[in-house]
């Protein structure tokens, strides 16, 4: 199953997304991906949630599929698309907070995720909810993102009981 993510993602970025400014793009791609590996670091002795393996059984390599191909070609689609206009704007957002959230119930259904020390889907939505306007942020003002996304770091080791 997350293996199929990652090729639809890919292939739907390709389809969709606008890989003729690529570069334009690419610095919140990497960012997306640099704050997954930052999650895996920090919480390596205490990981709030947990990716399942397919078929390879290795999660490190089910997390690296997700850091450099799932999570950059979902941050190309949703700043590629990215609309004008406040009620686009916030339509735009719920999508995608329901798309990941919408895969994260179904692999909370079918045994690819685990969540452990209190994370839960109900976290990982709300979480959903901070990260995607941080990816639009980081496009615009990547400085203040930076900022805030070390508060925001601090804030969730803090309230998970994530030693530094």
């Amino acid at each position: 199953m997350h293996l199929f993510v990652a090729i639809f993602s890919v292939w739907a970025s390709y389809r969709w997304g606008d890989w003729r400014n690529w570069q334009k793009y690419q610095p919140t791609m990497m960012y997306f991906a640099i704050g997954n590996l930052l999650y895996n670091y920090l919480c390596a002795e205490r990981m709030l949630w947990t990716l399942t393996p397919d078929w390879f059984g290795d999660t490190g390599l089910t997390e690296l599929i997700y850091t450099f191909l799932t999570f950059p070609a979902t941050a190309l689609l949703f700043l590629t698309n990215f609309p004008k206009g406040r009620m686009k704007v916030f339509f735009h957002y719920v999508q995608w907070v329901l798309i990941y959230g919408g895969v994260e119930y179904i692999y909370s259904l079918t045994g690819r995720i685990e969540y452990q020390y209190g994370w839960s889907l109900g976290w990982s939505i709300i979480f959903n909810i901070i990260m995607f306007p941080m990816l639009k942020l980081f496009s615009v003002k990547p400085l203040l993102a930076y900022a805030l996304s070390a508060v925001l770091t601090v804030f969730w080791m803090k309230m998970f009981d994530v030693s530094f």
